[in-house]
């Protein structure tokens, strides 16, 4: 069985004892030295390497999301799971590749919801590739067939008329069926026609953080700028990217969305 190392940056003893203790209950967590602020986690990382972290948004000196912008630009950049009081912060949490965002008091089955989203990244390949790993791949002046096969991991190949795509689901920014085919739309400006179905296609990218906002679209809230009201309850979603795209969000799915980004 495969250990996870986890890591708890939380500066409230109580809250991090507790924490904890549930994860103590899981049989594959391999519990790190705590973080009692944000650059004692940043002391700690490259020491300890962690598989992913709990960390609370709002710490002394070095506040959360402050952390995670810079373990994100990091060479070792493990896995982020928020914890708060507050939800606020959900979409700037998102934009941060967090992993899942966890709203104070939650509970354990919260909390199991949450370990087994971390599991399934890790299964696909997402946790950050351990220092040998990076060492060799540097070293070596022709990547070997293990290495190519590490950093091919978690990516989707797209057949786009006589091309073979290959794309990273992280700089997927929305899908939308157009008639009979899908069109997605990458951060790097890309348009790819895909011959899957826009249900195959939210299959595939079960273990990434993306939403049905609308029967015809697939969106990466990783990727949300705001949401801005349109009519009747609806709301149109903006985007991050140059062109600041914008993609309906029904009335129904809104409800849904709100909820994701408050209770996740």
């Amino acid at each position: 069985m495969k250990r996870i190392k986890t890591m708890i940056a939380e500066d409230e003893r109580l809250a991090r004892e507790e924490l904890a203790y549930l994860l103590e209950q899981e049989p594959d967590i391999e519990l790190l030295p705590h973080a009692a602020n944000g650059r004692e986690l940043l002391e700690l990382v490259p020491l300890r390497q962690p598989d992913v972290v709990f960390l609370d948004v709002h710490m002394p000196e070095l506040e959360g999301l402050q952390a995670a912008r810079m373990l994100k630009a990091s060479p070792i950049s493990p896995l982020i799971v928020f914890t708060t009081a507050y939800d606020e912060y959900a979409v700037e949490a998102f934009g941060l590749n967090a992993i899942d965002y966890l709203l104070k008091p939650y509970s354990h089955m919260r909390l199991k919801e949450t370990l087994q989203r971390i599991r399934s990244r890790i299964q696909a390949g997402k946790a950050f590739p351990k220092q040998e790993a990076r060492d060799a791949i540097q070293a070596a002046p022709y990547p070997s067939t293990e290495a190519a096969a590490r950093s091919m991991r978690g990516k989707l190949l797209f057949d786009d008329g006589d091309k073979h795509v290959l794309v990273d689901p992280e700089t997927i920014l929305y899908a939308v069926r157009e008639e009979r085919v899908v069109r997605v739309w990458t951060a790097e400006g890309q348009r790819i026609t895909s011959k899957s179905t826009l249900q195959e296609l939210e299959e595939k990218l079960a273990g990434y953080s993306f939403f049905r906002p609308h029967r015809s679209y697939l969106v990466n809230v990783n990727w949300i700028a705001e949401l801005s009201p349109w009519q009747n309850g609806a709301y149109n979603i903006v985007l991050k990217d140059e062109q600041r795209s914008m993609i309906p969000l029904s009335r129904e799915a809104a409800r849904d969305l709100f909820r994701l980004l408050r209770e996740v």
